[in-house]
Order: structure tokens, then C-alpha cells, then sequence
């Protein structure tokens, strides 16, 4: 497995958990709160930076347990990269049209955030899966 798979592989297991985590807390406050009163934006702040910090640190490990594959990126690599970021493009793009019609609906602002946040996981999810099933059977 090369160093740039296995950043994929941390990528997409931070791009999950992290999310769970603040979803659970969030959306587990709807049936006992109006949307209007929940705190999102706390915990959702918290959520981005803790994910951006873990998936630095898990990089550096990981850069540690293997230095001689650290750094190295071949054509196949690249390739792959660029073939994630069009993926991921697509449904960020879908993401932010959900949000974009739920601002024109003149939704809540905490459904609007979500709906991004959303979008943001999903697009780094879907294009790690894509970016992995390019390493394993090609693209």
C-alpha cells in the first residue's frame, strides 16, 4: 500500500467519525429542542478543527511508522488524486445546491450550516471511497 493510500484510508476514517460524533450530538437535541435554540455552531466549529487537527497528527504518525514512503508520489498517484477531486467536486456541488434551495426556502440557519457541513462529509467521504477503489481495481 503506498504512503498516498494510506492517507486516504485516515482521510476517510476521520471524514466518518468525526461527523458521527457531531451529528449525534446535534441532532440528538431535535426531539427535545426547536432548531431555532440548539447550539450548533459551537460544536460544529469544534467538529471541523478537531477533524483538520487528527487527520494532520495521523499523517505525522503514519509519516513516522514509514519514512521511506513518506513523501513519495508516483504518476499513478497523481492520477488517482485528480480523479478523487472531480468526484468530490460533484457532490460538493450537490451539497451546496441543498443548501442554496434551503436558503431560498428560507429555512433555519441551522438546517442551512448542516446541510453544508453535510455536503462537506460527503463529498470528502465519496471521494475517498473513490480515490480507493482506483488503488485497488484502477480507474
Amino acid at each position: 500500500m503506498s504512503f498516498e493510500e494510506k492517507r486516504v484510508w485516515i482521510y476517510a476514517a476521520i471524514a466518518v467519525g468525526v461527523p458521527v460524533v457531531y451529528f449525534a450530538i446535534v441532532l440528538g437535541q431535535l426531539p427535545t429542542t426547536p432548531v431555532t435554540e440548539i447550539a450548533y455552531v459551537r460544536p460544529l466549529l469544534v467538529a471541523i478543527g478537531a477533524a483538520m487537527v487528527m487527520n494532520i497528527g495521523a499523517n505525522i504518525v503514519a509519516g513516522i511508522l514509514s519514512p521511506q514512503d513518506a513523501g513519495q508520489r508516483d504518476e499513478r498517484d497523481a492520477d488517482i488524486v485528480l480523479y478523487g477531486r472531480r468526484v468530490e467536486f460533484y457532490v460538493l456541488s450537490l451539497g451546496a445546491l441543498a443548501a442554496f434551495g434551503l436558503t431560498l426556502l428560507g429555512s433555519a440557519h441551522f438546517w442551512i450550516a448542516n446541510a453544508l457541513y453535510l455536503g462537506f462529509v460527503l463529498s470528502a467521504f465519496v471521494s475517498s471511497v473513490a480515490k480507493i477503489v482506483a488503488y485497488r481495481r484502477g480507474f
